[in-house]
C-alpha cells in the first residue's frame, strides 16, 4: 500500500527557512504530480505548489512565488518544500499529495495524501 510520510516541519522565526520532505514509501510516483498544500486553523485547505514528474514542471500560489521552491528526487521517491522568508500566516499543517492530475491546484485531484507535518513561524 502506498503512503505518503512528510517529515521537516518545526517551528521558525519571521524570515527564517524550513524545508519539508514527503517520501513515497510502499510505490514510486515518479509518473505522478506531487503537490504540497496546507492548512491553517480554521481554514480551508490550499495549494502550495506542485511539480510535474520530470522536474521542468513547477507550479506556486501567487504569494509562494519567490520564497517557496519544490522539487523532487525520483531515484529517492521523496519530494521537496523549501520554504524561504517565512511569516507567521505560513502556519499550518502542510501536506503532500500525490496522484495524475490535470488541475494541480485542486486537492480532489489527488489520490494520495499525507498526514501532515506542522510549520509554526512566529513573529
Amino acid at each position: 500500500q502506498v503512503r505518503l510520510v512528510e517529515s521537516g516541519g518545526g517551528m521558525a522565526q519571521a524570515g527564517g527557512s524550513l524545508r519539508v520532505s514527503c517520501a513515497v514509501v510502499g510505490g514510486t510516483f515518479s509518473r505522478n504530480y506531487m503537490g504540497w498544500f496546507r492548512q491553517a486553523s480554521g481554514k480551508e485547505r490550499e495549494f502550495v505548489a506542485a511539480i510535474g514528474w520530470s522536474s521542468d514542471n513547477t507550479y506556486y500560489a501567487d504569494s509562494m512565488k519567490g520564497r517557496f521552491t519544490i522539487s523532487r528526487d525520483n531515484a529517492k521517491n521523496t519530494v521537496y518544500l523549501q520554504m524561504n522568508s517565512l511569516q507567521p500566516e505560513d502556519t499550518a499543517v502542510y501536506y503532500c499529495a500525490g496522484g495524475i492530475v490535470t488541475r494541480y491546484e485542486t486537492p480532489n485531484q489527488y489520490n494520495y495524501w499525507g498526514r501532515g507535518t506542522q510549520v509554526t513561524v512566529s513573529s
